[in-house]
């Protein structure tokens, strides 16, 4: 990630990047040191604040640069961040690449019962304390997150091709798809195209929607998302091995056979669908 973003602001291939912005070898450190941290954790999952950048300007190989700097300014895009006007720089692009790769959500601390929590305190002294703070504990089940929805409106494609548009966002992750007609201008029907994905990785598929589409430009709008706690089991029934999968949060509790499963045991069976729903959550 840090490649990327330093080749795109040097105008160099990924290949020919050289890390002395970043700090080379203490950039390493940080970064293995890290991964280190969080496998031996092992976390649920990992949520960070908006990331507070800082404001100014800093001295680099390169000459004095405003904050954040390039390579940082890239990378967070499609995180959300802000300046509170401290004078400095705040985040790296070490660090914006750390909370990019591990962090699913960023936003106010969610509710948890807090069993431990760390402290790192940096060596600059800012008006307000230089710590960075992490906070160890349960949530309640059921997950609340933010959701990124890149849209555009589409009245020059073919049906073909929107829908080698939207397998090819899915192949790459996206976590839903979906079309919807719509009346366009000049009285020409059209599609509106949706895309739904992680808040990290809008950049990833605004570029994906404009190379695989016809449209100049793609709009983005963030939503919470409420999700249940979800976990799979394999369940025997007389139509064979049929996958259930549960959910659990918010207070509702919810269970649904796979559907690929089920169509496969009723295609082979000749039994309904319906009656081999009905066997599977029975033997759930």
């Amino acid at each position: 990630m840090i490649a990327e973003a330093e080749s795109r602001v040097h105008g160099k291939p990924v290949s020919q990047v050289h890390f002395h912005e970043v700090g080379a070898m203490d950039a390493v450190a940080d970064i293995v040191g890290v991964c280190m941290l969080v496998e031996q954790l092992a976390p649920g999952r990992i949520e960070a604040s908006p990331i507070n950048t800082g404001s100014g300007h800093v001295r680099c190989a390169h000459g004095v640069l405003p904050v954040p700097a390039p390579a940082t300014e890239l990378i967070l895009r499609g995180v959300p961040s802000y300046s509170d006007g401290t004078e400095g720089e705040l985040c790296t692009p070490t660090g914006a690449a750390i909370l990019k790769h591990f962090a699913s959500a960023f936003g106010p601390r969610p509710v948890m019962q807090v069993e431990r929590t760390g402290y790192g305190m940096g060596k600059k002294e800012f008006t307000k304390a230089n710590t960075v703070r992490a906070f160890w504990g349960e949530t309640e089940t059921g997950e609340k997150t933010r959701v990124a929805e890149i849209s555009c409106n589409l009245d020059d494609m073919t049906g073909e091709q929107i829908g080698f548009a939207a397998e090819t966002l899915l192949a790459e992750g996206a976590l839903d798809v979906y079309t919807t007609p719509i009346q366009m201008k000049k009285g020409r029907p059209g599609f509106l195209l949706c895309c739904l994905c992680a808040v990290n990785e809008v950049e990833k598929f605004a570029q994906l929607m404009l190379r695989h589409t016809s449209t100049f430009g793609v709009r983005v709008a963030t939503f919470d998302r409420y999700c249940l706690d979800r976990r799979c089991e394999t369940v025997q029934t007389r139509y064979g091995e049929i996958s259930v999968k549960h959910g659990q949060g918010h207070g509702v509790t919810k269970c649904k056979a796979e559907y690929e499963d089920v169509k496969n045991a009723a295609q082979k069976s000749g039994a309904t669908l319906e009656a081999v729903y009905r066997e599977a959550l029975k033997s759930d």
